[in-house]
């Protein structure tokens, strides 16, 4: 292998190039990105599991946002607050992106900006079609360009792969908002499969609304996150709005879609590596990026798979099962969102779980277990509470 070409400059892409440029192979890197550094729609959470992971993200000298404080919101009923002992890194992709491409770019990676019309991994060598007509050969092709990407590879067997579909997707409005908070907020909307939010930034919030495509048309997520930005008293002067397309995967789609083949693979959010409750995606973009350029470092493209299957595609295949019963279901009479605040509200020792859960050191694995074995201190918590109120 002596060259590389990697379709998508955000954390998968850079951080694949970084690592495989870091390993000292001799290969050839080039990142290609019609967009680079980008605002891209999304809340800019980094999860304690990343900041672990990735300490550059935390002790770095980039703009960030330090938040320790998470208010829970269900409906029109009263708020939980979450106090993190871990806190979250909330960025402005912005930011992020061209931060990682800063470091893949010392690592040797050359950087790229064109927009890639085509890709035919059934050549000898992969080739790349710019929109330019110029063509871009190497040995292999990393696709992560994101969920909307159409560059699919021609040499996946068994059968030609399809873009994801509506229901593997979710998407996502909202607002770049010319205020300043400490807290993030989230709230619940019952019967609605997704959340909205506000996410703390530097010199900014960003607001938004997040759903299941399939399930949620553009109207109703734009009167839902008006409503939103209305409770909020939010300005609306000098706020751009924003809209994306997220992957949110069926568990099926997490355990069978092939994400690798002759030739080529898919990181972040092109191979759907993303938590189908939460919408965290940060993470398993830079995970999946650096175990890929592992793996191309080492001439083994073909672990790739399993690898990140053993790292963390049990975890996203358990939130995928997970999710439709949190955001659809009823507990005790209520939405399980409802009564997940309320217990939360009431209950500290459900608070730390959800604490635990919202920084990323609380996997799904071992979610079960824990509730189970925490449930009759909560309970009693909620009845003390229930008594003094």
């Amino acid at each position: 292998m002596r060259e590389v070409i990697i379709v998508g400059g955000g954390p998968a892409g850079a951080v694949c190039g970084e690592r495989l440029a870091r390993a000292g192979t001799g290969v050839a890197v080039t990142i290609v990105d019609d967009h680079l550094a980008w605002e891209k729609p999304c809340g800019g959470g980094v999860t304690q599991k990343a900041i672990r992971a990735y300490p550059f993200l935390l002790d770095g000298p980039y703009p960030k946002k330090i938040v320790r404080e998470i208010e829970l919101r269900a409906g029109p009923g009263p708020s939980a607050q979450l106090t993190l002992d871990q806190p979250i890194v909330v960025y402005s992709r912005r930011v992020l992106n061209g931060l990682l491409l800063e470091r893949a770019e010392r690592a040797g990676c050359r950087i790229l900006r064109a927009r890639v019309a085509a890709i035919d991994t059934n050549a000898p060598r992969p080739q790349i079609t710019l929109a330019d007509g110029a063509k871009l050969q190497g040995d292999f092709v990393v696709l992560a360009a994101g969920a909307r990407n159409r560059l699919l590879p021609a040499s996946a067997a068994p059968e030609p792969l399809t873009p994801l579909a509506p229901g593997d997707l979710e998407q996502t409005l909202g607002y770049y908002v010319p205020a300043e908070s400490d807290v993030l907020k989230i709230k619940f909307v019952p019967g609605f499969p997704g959340y909205l939010w506000s996410f703390p930034r530097p010199d900014h919030l960003s607001v938004g609304i997040c759903g299941k495509l399939d399930e949620i048309s553009t109207a109703t997520l734009r009167r839902h996150l008006e409503e939103y930005v209305d409770e909020e008293r939010l300005p609306r002067d000098g706020a751009t709005l924003f809209s994306h397309l997220l992957p949110s995967p069926r568990p099926a789609t997490v355990r069978e879609r092939p994400i690798s083949g002759p030739g080529w693979a898919f990181a972040g959010d092109a191979a759907a590596t993303v938590d189908s409750i939460t919408g965290e995606g940060i993470y398993y973009a830079l995970r999946s990026g650096e175990l890929l350029g592992e793996c191309l470092a080492a001439a083994r493209p073909e672990e790739y798979p399993r690898r990140l299957r053993d790292d963390f595609g049990d975890e996203l295949e358990r939130a995928a099962q997970l999710a439709p019963r949190f955001y659809s279901e009823n507990f005790l009479g209520a939405p399980v969102t409802t009564r997940t605040v309320e217990f939360a509200r009431r209950s500290p020792t459900f608070r730390r779980l959800l604490a635990g859960l919202f920084s990323g050191t609380q996997d799904y694995r071992t979610l079960p277990h824990r509730l189970w074995a925490q449930l009759p201190l909560s309970l009693a918590e909620i009845g003390w509470r229930f008594l003094v109120e």
